[in-house]
């Protein structure tokens, strides 16, 4: 049974910054994508990072720049280092993963496994 637990989440102010965190259990696929999403108030979630098995990473264009998703195997924990907040972002935080390789990595429809989320909001 896949469990993802996000935590890191909270209220900053802008210019600020945060590191979310995806702790993952019962995982036990070979290859693997892991991604982060968010959903703003009143908006579509949609996908901000995503990492596979292999290393390699996706993001979206437009929040590459101050957005880095990265993974600790070891600690089977998946991160999101947001810099430079900006009131924007704030929204629900949400961590997903998918056994495979995904075909679109930023899509959501590609994810089976969900976190609860975590909330960020920027002032």
């Amino acid at each position: 049974h896949v469990q993802l637990v996000e935590s890191g989440g909270g209220s900053v102010q802008a210019g600020g910054s945060l590191r979310l965190s995806c702790a993952a259990r019962g995982y036990t696929y070979d290859t693997y994508c892991m991604g982060w999403f968010r959903r703003p108030p009143g908006k579509e979630r949609e996908g901000i990072a995503v990492i596979d098995s292999d290393g390699d990473t996706a993001y979206a264009e437009s929040l590459k720049d101050r957005f880095t998703i990265s993974v600790d195997n070891a600690k089977n924990t998946l991160y999101l280092q947001i810099n430079s907040l900006k009131p924007e972002d704030s929204a629900t935080y949400y961590c997903a993963s998918a056994p495979g390789y995904a075909l679109d990595p930023l899509g959501p429809r590609e994810y089976k496994f969900w976190g609860q989320g975590t909330q960020v909001t920027v002032s």
